[in-house]
């Protein structure tokens, strides 16, 4: 195993969108093309599946130097109404483009940190979404929430709104760890809020643990999945720290790279934990994810209905997703667009009733087949190409791109078919690359991407 790690740690996606967001055409994107692919997509699919709609809420208190978001960092809670007024604006200039009234079957705040807004605030977000939507059937609305600042009036609130699943992010429970990444929490706020919330009557409690961090050990992440165990949350994202201190905001220029543990390392607490997971009695969910069979994330695999997007993995598909607030990713089936990232631009361009976008992707026939192939082995770890809509040009140079693959025993290929091994699924976002038509024809000239073990 240590030989293949070498061999295939290098810098890749992680494939929530395709193409990636560095390859998106933003020369032969337009506002205008946008809107009309949104309109299509919105026709499409809102009586049938319903839509999804992701929601930005980008203020912390403190700066967590292991995340990526985008975000800003302040104390002052006075920030919190005018941005939510903006993002009810945003979401009416949405609807104005909509022939009838839209369903929503999944609903997710993300963030910075949801809970940085007092629960009356986001309920007022949220009741000033549904003046002019309404729920569809088998809705799922869910929320990322901070262990030291949710409230049992945070849980209440969003929960009395439809809210029936959260997220907590705990990382690691190693105090040494907990500073590198400055994300202090003791295990005792976890445990409050996860009760808390299934007082309450939510369905899915979900914790984020990662591993890679700074001065992290196997035992500190043994120690960590034994203490999640205790608390049994109905899901687990068990995923990498992605190492990207040329990005500009995220703090983790705070500690060198010697302070990480070695890919090798890293690799072992991955397997480790995946192994004590097992044995305690969640499966893994496509990549990064682990579940127990109660909850909708399994029941959607074993169905074969996982789906994954910018929000991740969800247990049911909409072709169409809306991104409101800063920085906020849609995703049309058709094309992307993203909001600008300033905060002050995000309310001065809706505020001026226009749509907040300033890239963007018209994907081609090619980019729609790609991103089938890369969804069905993200989510199912297998994929064909024997059929004519999921046939693309450059079949043959993705097979000798996974030739060495092959000889590793990481796919198995048999006539227009590949399937992921046991040994292989470690490695999925390599084996995802060698699909990356755009990747391989323009290869990137600085890095742009964590490394993928």
């Amino acid at each position: 195993m240590c030989s293949l790690i070498k061999k295939y740690n290098v810098s890749g996606p992680r494939y929530t969108s395709y193409p990636t967001v560095p390859y998106w055409n933003i020369d032969a994107f337009s506002g205008v093309k946008w809107e009309t692919t949104l309109v299509n997509s919105f026709k499409e699919s809102n009586s049938k599946e319903g839509i999804s709609l992701y929601i930005h809420l980008p203020f912390c208190e403190s700066m967590c130097t292991f995340c990526g978001c985008h975000k800003r960092i302040t104390k002052k809670h006075n920030v919190e109404e005018p941005y939510i007024d903006t993002v009810l604006k945003e979401w009416d200039l949405y609807t104005q483009l909509f022939s009838e009234k839209p369903k929503i079957k999944e609903l997710h705040l993300g963030g910075g940190t949801p809970t940085f807004f007092s629960p009356e605030n986001l309920k007022r977000l949220i009741e000033g979404i549904f003046r002019k939507a309404e729920k569809a059937e088998g809705y799922e609305f869910s929320f990322e929430g901070h262990p030291n600042n949710t409230t049992r009036e945070h849980l209440q609130a969003l929960y009395d709104v439809g809210f029936r699943r959260v997220s907590y992010g705990v990382q690691d429970y190693n105090e040494t760890v907990q500073k590198a990444i400055h994300r202090v929490q003791p295990f005792k706020n976890v445990k409050n809020v996860t009760e808390i919330a299934r007082e309450i009557g939510y369905t899915s409690i979900g914790h984020d643990i990662i591993f890679g961090l700074p001065h992290q050990t196997l035992d500190h992440v043994k120690e960590t999945i034994l203490k999640t165990k205790e608390l049994r949350p109905d899901r687990l994202a068990f995923y990498s720290y992605a190492h990207v201190p040329w990005l500009k905001g995220n703090g983790q220029r705070g500690y060198k790279d010697s302070d990480l543990p070695t890919p090798e390392e890293k690799r072992e607490q991955y397997e480790e934990g995946k192994k004590l997971l097992a044995q305690v009695g969640y499966s893994e969910i496509g990549m990064d994810h682990f579940a127990l069979s109660k909850d909708s994330l399994y029941t959607a695999m074993k169905s074969g209905k996982l789906h994954r997007n910018f929000m991740g993995y969800t247990a049911s598909k909409t072709k169409l997703m809306v991104g409101l607030g800063a920085s906020s990713i849609s995703d049309s089936w058709y094309s992307f667009a993203q909001n600008v990232k300033s905060i002050e631009e995000y309310k001065h361009l809706v505020n001026n009733n226009i749509i907040p976008i300033y890239r963007g992707h018209i994907l081609t026939k090619e980019d729609q087949v790609i991103r089938k192939h890369i969804l069905n082995l993200m989510c199912t770890y297998q994929t064909s190409w024997g059929y004519d809509n999921m046939s693309f040009n450059d079949v043959d140079t993705v097979l000798e791109n996974l030739k060495e693959m092959h000889l590793d025993n990481l796919v198995l290929i048999s006539e227009n078919k590949l399937e992921v091994t046991e040994k292989g699924k470690p490695f999925i976002r390599n084996i995802c690359m060698a699909f990356d038509v755009h990747l391989h024809r323009k290869a990137p000239e600085t890095k742009l991407f964590s490394m993928t073990i």
